[in-house]
C-alpha cells in the first residue's frame, strides 16, 4: 500500500449505472457544459448516446471533437490501451491537450475492472488517477434492479455520488424509499436527485474526499423506518461504519487490509475511510474496491475536531461483527460501531 500518490496525474471520473437508469442523459448534459473544455470522454459506441447535435468535427473513426471543446473517444479495445493511446496522440498533437477524463460504462458493466485498470496498470497509474465514481439509479425501477442484478449492487457500492434519476416519473414516497435504500447500501456516498446533480457540472465532477464532504454520512447512524422494510433481496449486503480511538500503525493496518481483501475481496465491495496514522498530524484517506486498493491520499487537515480513524465497509455475506473484532485484535485498538445497517 503506497502512501505517495501521483498528484500530477489526470483525474478520471467513472460514470456508471444500470441499463435505463439515465446515465446517457446525464452524460449528454455533461457534454453540453462549457466547463467540459479540455475533457476527454471515453464511451463504447458513439451511436449509443446521440452525439450528432453536439458534433463539431470527426477527427477519425474513433475520435470526435464536440462543440464544448471536449474530445469524445470510442473504446474499441481495452481501457488501458485506450488511455495509453490518448497520451500518445496528445504528445503527437493529434488531439488537443486535456485536463481530465470521463469514462462511461455500459449498463451491465461491473465497474471493478475499470477501477483495477486505473489502480493496477503501472503506466496508467503514473498518468491517471481515479477522482470520483458517479452512479445513476432509476427511481422507478431501483428496487427491481438492485434485487435481481449483482452488477447494479456493485455500481451502487463503489459510488462516491449516487444520482437518483427519473424522479419526475415516481411518487415522492417512492423517491424517498430509493434514497433510504441507497444510504443503507452505501452510507459514505453523496446522494443527489438528478435535478440537483445537473446544476453545476464542475461540482458534480469534483473529487469526493471525506474531508470535503458536506456531512460525514458514512459515520452517522442512519435513522429511517424505511430501512427495515426496503430491499430485502439485498439483505446479504451490509454496511458497517467503525471508529478507532487510537492512532493506527500504518504498516499493521496495511497488512490486515491486504489479508482481508486477499481472502474476501470478491465480497468486500467497498472500503473507504479517513485514518489517524501514527506519526502524522494530518489524516490519510483510503479507498478500496474488492481486491483493488487505490493509492492513499494525504489530506491537508482534519475535516472536524474528531481525530478518530473512521472507516466504512460495504460487504456481502460477511458478518460485520466478525470484521470489527478482527480489526480490533489485529490493531490492538478500541473499535466502536458507529452504525451497522
Amino acid at each position: 500500500m503506497n502512501s505517495n500518490p501521483n498528484n500530477t496525474a489526470v483525474p478520471v471520473t467513472v460514470l456508471t449505472g444500470f441499463l435505463g437508469s439515465g446515465k446517457t442523459t446525464l452524460l449528454q448534459h455533461l457534454l453540453r457544459a462549457p466547463n467540459m473544455e479540455r475533457t476527454v470522454v471515453l464511451i463504447n459506441e458513439f451511436g449509443e448516446i446521440g452525439l450528432d447535435h453536439l458534433l463539431v468535427e470527426r477527427l477519425d473513426e474513433s475520435v470526435v471533437l464536440l462543440q464544448s471543446g471536449c474530445i469524445c473517444c470510442s473504446i474499441r479495445d481495452d481501457l488501458s490501451g485506450a488511455l495509453r493511446a490518448l497520451l500518445s496522440r496528445r504528445d503527437r498533437s493529434e488531439i488537443p491537450d486535456f485536463d481530465r477524463i470521463v469514462i462511461e460504462t455500459t449498463g451491465l458493466a461491473d465497474p471493478a475492472p475499470i477501477l483495477y485498470t486505473l489502480a493496477g496498470e503501472p503506466v496508467v497509474r503514473h498518468h491517471f488517477r481515479l477522482a470520483t465514481v458517479i452512479t445513476t439509479v432509476d427511481a422507478v425501477n431501483a428496487a427491481l434492479h438492485l434485487s435481481q442484478n449483482p452488477e447494479g449492487l456493485k455500481q451502487v457500492a463503489v459510488a462516491d455520488r449516487l444520482i437518483i434519476t427519473k424522479t419526475d416519473l415516481a411518487q415522492r414516497d417512492q423517491v424517498d424509499a430509493v434514497r433510504a435504500t441507497l444510504i443503507r447500501l452505501n452510507p459514505s456516498a453523496q446522494v443527489l436527485d438528478v435535478e440537483h446533480a445537473i446544476v453545476d457540472v464542475e461540482q458534480l465532477l469534483v473529487e469526493r474526499q471525506l474531508a470535503r464532504a458536506e456531512k460525514q454520512a458514512g459515520f452517522v447512524p442512519v435513522e429511517s423506518a424505511q430501512l427495515r422494510e426496503l430491499n430485502r433481496h439485498s439483505a446479504d449486503v451490509k454496511s458497517l461504519s467503525l471508529a478507532l480511538d487510537q492512532p493506527l500503525d500504518w504498516t499493521a493496518f496495511g497488512i490486515w487490509l491486504s489479508m482481508l481483501l486477499n481472502r474476501h475481496g470478491n465480497d468486500v465491495l467497498r472500503v473507504k475511510g479517513i485514518l489517524n496514522v501514527q506519526g502524522s498530524a494530518a489524516p490519510l484517506f483510503i479507498n478500496a474496491v474488492q481486491h483493488i486498493v487505490h493509492p492513499p491520499q494525504h489530506l491537508e487537515r482534519w475535516p472536524t475536531d474528531d481525530r478518530r480513524s473512521r472507516i466504512v465497509f460495504i460487504v456481502r455475506g460477511i458478518d460485520p461483527q466478525l470484521l470489527r473484532r478482527s480489526l480490533a485484535a489485529f490493531s490492538s485498538n478500541s473499535v466502536a460501531d458507529v452504525s451497522t445497517v
